[in-house]
């Protein structure tokens, strides 16, 4: 049977795999303080609201403004989402070599995004989410190995 790491909580393993984990990125010419900067950011990219998502003293703030909904989102980031994380996650896991031995170290372990808060990203709290964040994650590890 396949081994799972599951990751949330910052008091727990593998908190690193969170986008709330203090690992800066640089995209777009720029230094982001998350990876949940930068994916709630390009939600508005092009817009003033990109940037004051990118200054967000936490990440938590900063997925608040992403969220909020007075701010109208990108026409196609239904479309987008997903490859956005994907190079965010990307980037912060080629970025960080200890972060990337983190990875490379789970072997083939199933990753998994494990809190009620998220359907999409994560798994639900019960297995029933689609774990999109995790899968991700395995993504970029295969990748990674491929390049060893």
């Amino acid at each position: 049977m396949k081994n799972s790491i599951y990751f949330y909580n910052k008091s727990e393993p593998y908190f690193e795999f969170s986008n709330f984990s203090r690992h800066a990125i640089y995209l777009k010419g720029v230094i982001w303080p998350t990876s949940e900067h930068y994916f709630q950011a390009q939600k508005f990219a092009g817009t003033p609201i990109e940037e004051r998502v990118r200054r967000a003293s936490t990440p938590s703030l900063a997925a608040d403004m992403g969220r909020d909904r007075s701010n109208p989102l990108r026409p196609d980031w239904e479309i987008v989402k997903d490859s956005v994380m994907l190079e965010a996650v990307r980037a912060k896991f080629t970025q960080h070599p200890d972060l990337k031995e983190i990875l490379l170290a789970t072997g083939d372990a199933d990753l998994i995004e494990h809190t009620s808060n998220d359907n999409y990203w994560a798994d639900g709290g019960d297995g029933s989410g689609l774990n999109h964040l995790g899968k991700i994650l395995m993504k970029i590890r295969a990748e990674l190995m491929e390049k060893r």
